[in-house]
């Protein structure tokens, strides 16, 4: 067989790229933000646009999660099966503390502030920028943490498994992991993005009020990331609609009852299990 063309119109391949160092515009708005971390959000650059980790990026789209509802001997177990890859993806992120990183550096002060949203900001652009589906659990985690530290008995109890830079992929309950996830489960087929047309219902275990225990029931339209260690859920309880925690595991360390119909067939997003 002997070549019928050279290739020379197209562009090199896209990788092995500092997504820090080459981004002008990144630099730019990082100084201006006063989160000027060069040695760090170069590195993690460095890795984000390795050609390992768009690889990686490629595999996970290519070989999306699978629900198994069921294992061999016909007993429900309701978990998702993710490529590798993924999982590298995820550990990549949770080292550099992206689903977490907003609320380590602030101690009251504003300019902490300011500087810990900027530069993860910046590291979460890049991470983006590797692959985008996985963004989605990163995201979801540390979008929770302000929402527990309203429940300090909560907060006492998960705060601490999700400040750890890593990740931790097994089906466990969460005291017995390194690292823990969050998801969440807001939208139903009624209503859509109206949540005050749920219809799932939380029933007080005991005598009810914040920080006690409810028993839920019903369906989510949308439950994002179902391997998540737990889920900031919307129900409707006695005084009208609330968020709940729901945990993958129940304390005694038996799997919660959260049965997944199915995964969503989407357009994009491929790497990330959405049900």
């Amino acid at each position: 067989m002997t070549a019928t063309h050279d290739v020379t119109n197209q562009s090199p391949p896209f990788e092995d790229v500092n997504l820090f160092s080459s981004d002008a515009v990144l630099r730019d708005a990082v100084r201006r933000e006063n989160a000027d971390d060069a040695c760090g959000l170069e590195a993690f650059g460095a890795i984000a646009g390795s050609k390992a980790s768009f690889t990686a990026g490629r595999l996970a789209n290519e070989n999306p999660p699978r629900l198994k509802t069921h294992d061999r001997q016909g007993r429900r177990i309701d978990v998702v099966e993710f490529h590798p890859a993924y999982h590298a993806l995820m550990q990549a992120s949770a080292a550099e503390r992206l689903h977490f990183g907003t609320w380590i550096e602030s101690s009251g002060a504003s300019n902490a502030e300011r500087h810990a949203n900027a530069s993860r900001a910046a590291r979460f652009y890049m991470a983006a920028q590797m692959e985008a589906g996985h963004c989605c659990p990163i995201t979801m985690t540390n979008a929770a943490v302000p929402t527990l530290a309203l429940q300090p008995e909560l907060a006492a109890t998960w705060l601490p498994r999700i400040k750890v830079a890593g990740y931790d992929e097994r089906f466990l309950p969460s005291d017995k992991k390194r690292a823990v996830t969050f998801g969440m489960g807001m939208t139903e087929k009624q209503g859509g993005t109206d949540v005050r047309a749920n219809t799932t219902r939380a029933v007080p275990a005991g005598p009810g009020g914040p920080g006690s225990e409810y028993i839920l029931t019903g369906h989510k339209w949308f439950m994002s990331a179902p391997m998540s260690d737990a889920f900031l859920v919307l129900a409707q309880a006695p005084g009208g609609l609330s968020c709940f925690l729901l945990p993958r595991f129940l304390p005694d360390g038996t799997v919660n009852k959260l049965v997944l119909q199915r995964l969503k067939d989407k357009l994009g997003n491929h790497s990330n299990a959405s049900s």
